[in-house]
């Protein structure tokens, strides 16, 4: 039903045959016939798709698509080059830059950190034009608490950078005594002053990297 092309695969495949997965696929089959729903269908999975399990240093975590036409590809906060930078993103820029000096780019396409093992999660994975969290409690959240768990089992230590309320909800999927987690108000217009601007999550995040051994991210686009 899902082919991912690396090994969430064989993590997700009981989750993928599950009666719950079954029936979200049905409720998608109906919006996506009824209503315009981002991102296109072939994209819901890309943050699985461009970040393996096994390469996952970091996971940001946001809440549920871009919901204006041609922002959402299915990777959180990320827009394909040429897209206007929605303002969320325009305030991670401005922190990165605050932060560690990397100026503040034009293009909001993030594959470059997708790459480097940063997985860019949404905890829905859909959403209907024009309606924000419209696609709330239809099966997600299930299912992406499910990939949080499978990357909390690990013995590898993952950064966990959770924003806004339904992101730091998640904190309790996480065991804090193996992994990492950075809370901040979520980087929207509406909250980023309240806490989320200075919180200097990419520089700690990699000085944790750094401290572990791996490869600390290059936050630029790329």
């Amino acid at each position: 039903m899902v082919h991912i092309g690396n090994d969430w695969d064989g993590i997700l495949k009981e989750a993928f045959e599950s009666d719950w997965y079954r029936a979200l696929r049905e409720f998608l089959k109906e919006e996506y016939s009824r209503y315009t729903v981002y991102p296109d269908m072939h994209d819901i999975f890309n943050a699985l798709k461009a970040t393996a399990y096994s390469d996952v240093k970091v996971v940001i975590l946001g809440q549920d698509p871009y919901h204006n036409p041609g922002e959402a590809h299915g990777m959180c906060f990320s827009v394909k080059p040429g897209v206007r930078v929605p303002p969320s993103l325009q305030n991670i820029f401005k922190e990165i830059n605050d932060d560690l000096g990397i100026p503040i780019p034009q293009n909001g396409y993030l594959k470059h950190w997708a790459d480097q093992g940063v997985l860019l999660l949404n905890t829905i994975l859909t959403v209907r034009r024009g309606e924000p969290f419209s696609h709330k409690g239809a099966g997600w959240e299930k299912l992406t608490d499910l990939i949080i768990g499978k990357l909390n089992e690990r013995e590898d230590p993952v950064v966990f950078l959770l924003w806004g309320a339904p992101a730091r909800a998640k904190k309790a999927l996480i065991t804090e005594s193996r992994h990492y987690i950075f809370e901040a108000p979520h980087p929207s217009p509406l909250s980023a002053y309240s806490g989320f601007f200075g919180c200097r999550h990419f520089s700690k995040t990699n000085a944790v990297l750094f401290s572990l051994g791996k490869t600390p991210v290059d936050w630029s686009v790329g």
